[in-house]
This record gives C-alpha cells, structure tokens and sequence, in this order.
C-alpha cells in the first residue's frame, strides 16, 4: 500500500469526530424525551423488531414530533455516512409514522444527506477501503465515469434508479473516480425519489408486509425500470450525434 494510501491518524480522528457528533445529537434527543423506558430503541433487523418500535414510536411522533424527527434524520445519515445496512427499515419507518408525502420527503434528505456525508468522508480516507473491498468495481466504474463525462448526470440517475451498483459503492467510489459533488448531489437527490416512493408507501401498510420482497412489486418494479431507460436514453442519443459525424468524415475520405 502507498503512502497515498494509508490512513494519517488526523483523518481517523476527523472520522471519530463526525461519530461524535451524531452521538451528542441522539443524546440530546434522548435528554428531551419524557422519563421512560427506551428499551425498545434499536435499529431493527427484520420486519418484527420494525413493527415493535414503530408500535411504540406512534405514541411519541405526535406529541414529541421534533425530538422524533431528529432522532430519526441523525440515526439514518449515520448509517448512510458509515456503511450500516438497514436504511430500508428506516425507510419502511418513515412511511409508517409521518405517511406518504412527509414519509418521502424525509427519507431523499436523510439519504441525501448520508450520501453526501459518506462522499466526503470517502474523499478523505475511503481510498484504500475501496480498492481493498471493490477493486473490479472500481475499475468498472472508473471507465464508464470517463467514457460518459459529457453526459454524467444522467449515468449518476441510472445508476441510482436501477440497482447496477450498490449506492453504497457508489457514495464511496464516486469522490475517487472524480465525479464532482454539485453531480453527485444531483443525481442522488432526483434519483433517490423513485425506490423512497415505493418503500413509504410499503411502510404505510407495514402491517400487512410479511418479507421485504413484497415491497417491489410487478409494478413498482417496471416504473423504476421506465426511469431508469428515460435516465440513460439522452446519454445514448448523445452518443449516437456523436458517432454520425465521425462516420461521415470517413466516408467522405
């Protein structure tokens, strides 16, 4: 490993600090709340332990709704910015406790928000993680970065609406294969919209859910597919202007 490539102990102590952070948050969250048994708060791993805390959370959102909201956008932007699976519970709870439209709206800033936080701290010292867990990865996404640079928004919404590459991967690899933020943001923020929708909605009706692969139904699954065609098709017809004058020119010499 190059020197480029080690992580200098200002940059894990940068890590820590933003860990900190987030905990003094959920501490002060915590503080705030009335005198109770919290027993029930942990990040749930299956539906049952999701259906738990949501029956119990109900309870606190109206009354204690800023103190929820906080709780709710710090707990997911840390698993965002540090790799915890289990967002879609989040996302599933989002549904469940504020509905539809706020339940949407929630989840594209918390998972924004995640994204962008994981993108920087990646910029930082996500390098060698990378290229020790992703190499072939890396490699892919490095040549389809620079083969569609002129069009790399509408690639960052394909790749966000369609599950071509993890979004975790691509939180990490995107800063080291130099796709510029104001892109990445973008293209995270409309892209996100789509998979939100259908996952709040699930998470409306969470009691009649029974395994996650209910969530992506026939339909849900062709209208992400539709935009995810729609994403990628101005990055196609650029490329085919493109190639038309070259074929020309050589068959005009």
């Amino acid at each position: 490993m190059g020197r480029e490539e080690r992580f200098p102990v200002w940059e894990a102590a940068l890590g820590a600090g933003v860990a900190a952070a987030f905990a003094a948050g959920l501490v002060g969250v915590y503080l705030s709340m009335p005198d109770s048994d919290y027993s029930f708060l942990k990040l749930p791993r299956n539906l049952e332990e999701l259906q738990i805390l949501t029956g119990h959370l109900e309870n606190y959102t109206s009354d204690y709704t800023l103190q929820v909201l906080v709780g709710y956008c710090a707990v997911y932007i840390f698993m965002q910015t540090f790799m915890i699976p289990g967002t879609i519970f989040m996302s599933l709870l989002a549904g469940a406790l504020f509905g539809q439209l706020r339940g949407v709206a929630l989840v594209v800033f918390a998972a924004t928000a995640g994204a962008s936080s994981c993108y920087f701290l990646s910029k930082m010292i996500g390098k060698p993680l990378v290229f020790t867990l992703w190499p072939d990865k890396l490699s892919f996404f490095q040549k389809q970065v620079a083969k569609r640079r002129e069009k790399l928004l509408n690639y960052i919404l394909f790749l966000r609406v369609t599950p071509t590459l993890p979004n975790t991967f691509i939180n990490l690899a995107s800063p080291i294969v130099d796709v510029p933020y104001h892109t990445f943001l973008l293209g995270t923020l409309i892209g996100l919209i789509p998979a939100a929708y259908v996952t709040v909605r699930a998470g409306i009706a969470l009691g009649e859910l029974t395994s996650l692969s209910d969530l992506y139904d026939t339909q849900s699954i062709a209208l992400l597919f539709l935009i995810g065609v729609v994403s990628v098709t101005p990055a196609l017809l650029g490329k085919e202007v493109q190639e038309k004058p070259s074929e020309v020119a050589v068959g005009a010499s």
